[in-house]
């Protein structure tokens, strides 16, 4: 412990050394009634024989009061040691130095108590407005820090408290003996009692007789049955204080120590404080390690608490006795119970609704910040970009044929798929530069360009000029071979949107499907994307079932399953709600939970199982193909017919749509019906 004087004696605030860190107050600095601080300047005012010692803290500014000595409620050598547990703060982080020893007053002939006329006034503790604050330039990031260091100090100074009222409270109920049976007390009340029961039966057969002592009579035993259940509540309350006592302040050590982490986290990590959804996860995790630690130290206690089996089972007797008689009141009781359950059964509901949608909102928003998102999409559209001259200068930069052809598809991608498909695989935040070859890498997947060169033998005519033996000239003609070159540029694009289900785990498919359906909650980011998708098929529209149509009861379990999963993103490859769905993984999953069971098949294979019919034949329940939506053969796409010409399916999102529409007619292929279920 170090003490800091002024050069006059006099003794400032008390501080405590922490090995050669950074210098740590006590946090003690007493009533704030008993002090009284002066701004007056100019050299110190020798103090009077009989004066206490004055308290000169470290701003300049010093007070007289009775001792020098801060009030310590809680010693720092009394508080239990941390455990190393994850969540709990270490021992380093908390002071373990000795109390303050008093100091010794100094002799001083004034009164502890000055005149009116010498006491600073109001007015005189006021900053003006061209003074700094102190301990800094008052700018916005000192003023920050010094709240974040208060906050950190109260935060530990908690933990220390709270921690000290619980060993105390645990050595109490430790000490706490449970109550030895006394027959001899035993035998007197049960004495008393038919002593008490005889009384009251005489008064019984006689009360009949006067309605004054009738009256009387159950005034009193209504008194005396409030009295013993006051007493009884009184005892019961006095045996369990200490071991209420305990639950109250485990209950606070435990919030005091997860936002002592938290605090210890923050300082550490100052990046945490920058994102809001970074610090809702962090305090989620803390959260639920002390939520384990209490289930632990639970499970231990109850262990223990089997060695109090005997006197619950002495208490339940006892209240089984007290009801037996009391019916009416049990009733009411009862009654009041199931009230304060259901309050807070609805309180509880709320608070678990409100983290659901909570954490919800969390759970769909894109957790990397705007720059490293934007530059990401950059990155890639740069690449594509790139890519694009090469193709359109394909000859030039491959010169030496004689013929080209290309077979293009279009270059082209969705952000908001580029950056869902970067949020699920990296698991939280990322940054541009941890990213680099993941974007290398799913360019290399959507793109291929193929280069195929043929070489014919052909031949060209050429004329050529003889001389005859008789010395005349003639003109001959012959065919020359020569070497034909033919170079076919073939660049495929696989669709972005194609590649999660075969370069992601099913746990990151389903993230990826979360963000591809709230778009990250940012559809500001890229409020102009309207990029190609091979898998985006028409607009959707609104439609209500006709009542009739349901009647049926096949349709009406079909319609059940699908309407669940009305508006979830298409994914391609996706066959379950966690995934989300492509549209044949969609009607897979809708027939075979409506009686089917044809496991998961393709457009073309829900296809093949069904019986062809004619457009005029085609009811609500059959299914409806197409062709040509995507670069494959056969069906491309399939949907279930709703009637009214309109079908739901998977497009992106899942939805009806009207097939009269000029697109769904140019690529209609058949209507088929499926077997019995």
């Amino acid at each position: 412990m170090k003490q800091n004087t002024n050069e006059d004696g006099f003794s400032k605030r008390l501080r405590f050394e922490s090995n050669g860190k950074e210098d740590v107050t006590s946090g003690q600095l007493g009533p704030k009634s008993k002090r009284r601080f002066s701004t007056a300047k100019g050299p110190p005012v020798p103090a009077a024989p009989n004066a206490p010692a004055s308290v000169q803290d470290d701003s300049g500014m010093s007070g007289s009061r009775a001792t020098a000595k801060p009030k310590q409620r809680f010693p720092t050598h009394e508080k239990p040691p941390l455990s190393d547990t994850p969540g709990v703060p270490p021992a380093s982080e908390v002071s373990d130095a000795p109390p303050p020893a008093r100091e010794a007053p100094t002799p001083s002939g004034r009164s502890k108590y000055r005149p009116h006329s010498e006491q600073a006034r109001f007015s005189d503790h006021l900053r003006r407005e061209e003074e700094p604050p102190p301990g800094g330039d008052g700018g916005p990031a000192n003023k920050k820090a010094a709240r974040d260091g208060r906050r950190f100090e109260k935060s530990k100074f908690r933990v220390e408290k709270t921690g000290a009222k619980l060993d105390a409270a645990r050595k109490k109920a430790a000490a706490q003996k449970p109550p030895k049976p006394n027959p001899a007390k035993a035998s007197v009340k049960k004495a008393a009692a038919g002593a008490w029961y005889y009384a009251h039966q005489k008064i019984h057969e006689v009360e009949q007789e006067n309605v004054g002592v009738e009256a009387a009579h159950k005034t009193e035993l209504a008194g005396e049955k409030a009295v013993r259940g006051a007493s009884r509540f009184v005892k019961h309350r006095i045996q369990t204080h200490p071991t209420r006592r305990v639950a109250k302040w485990e209950r606070r050590d435990i919030r005091a120590k997860a936002n002592f982490e938290y605090r210890r986290m923050e300082r550490e990590h100052p990046e945490l404080k920058d994102n809001a959804v970074s610090r809702f996860f962090q305090k989620q995790h803390i959260k639920r390690q002390y939520q384990k630690q209490a289930r632990d130290a639970a499970k231990q206690g109850a262990r223990a608490a089997g060695k109090a089996t005997t006197a619950t089972a002495k208490i339940a007797r006892a209240a089984a006795a007290f009801v037996k008689p009391h019916p009416a009141g049990l009733l009411i009781a009862l009654i009041a119970f199931l009230l304060i359950l259901a309050l807070q059964s609805c309180m509880a509901s709320m608070t678990t609704i409100g983290n659901g949608l909570i954490g919800a909102v969390g759970a769909g928003t894109y957790p990397s910040q705007d720059s490293d998102m934007l530059a990401a999409e950059a990155t890639y559209s740069g690449m594509e970009t790139k890519f694009q001259n090469e193709v359109q200068n394909y000859a030039a930069l491959h010169s030496g044929y004689d013929e080209y052809h290309f077979n293009l598809d279009k270059i082209g991608h969705d952000p908001y798929v580029l950056i869902s498909i970067l949020s699920a695989l990296h698991d939280g935040a990322w940054t541009i530069d941890e990213v680099q070859d993941t974007l290398s890498t799913l360019f290399a997947k959507q793109y291929h360009l193929t280069q195929t060169v043929q070489t014919e033998i052909r031949y060209r005519t050429e004329m050529s000029t003889v001389t005859n033996p008789d010395g005349s000239t003639s003109t001959v003609t012959t065919q020359v071979p020569y070497t034909y070159t033919i170079c076919t540029m073939t660049l495929h694009n696989e669709d972005l949107s194609h590649l999660p289900v075969s370069i992601l785990t099913e746990e990151q498919l389903s993230r990826y499907a979360f963000y591809m359906k709230t778009h990250g909650n940012r559809p500001d980011l890229f409020p102009q994307s309207q990029y190609p998708n091979a898998s985006t098929l028409e607009s959707y529209t609104d439609y209500d079932i006709p009542a009739e149509y349901m009647s049926d009861k096949t349709f009406a379990a079909m319609m059940t399953v699908a309407t669940k999963y009305l508006g979830y993103p298409y994914v391609w490859g996706g066959s379950s709600p966690e995934t989300s769905f492509d549209c044949s993984g969609y009607v897979s999953w809708v027939i075979n939970h409506s009686g089917w069971n044809v496991g998961r098949l393709g457009a073309q294979g829900l296809h093949d199982i069904c019986t062809p019919i004619p457009a005029s034949e085609a009811k609500p329940g059959d299914l409806v193909f197409f062709e040509g939506t995507y670069d494959t053969t056969g069906v491309s796409h399939v949907g279930i017919y709703v009637g009214n010409g309109e079908m739901i399916a998977a497009g992106d999102p899942i939805g009806y749509s009207d097939i009269t529409t000029s697109y769904w007619k140019s690529h209609f292929y058949s209507y088929g019906r499926l077997p019995s279920p």
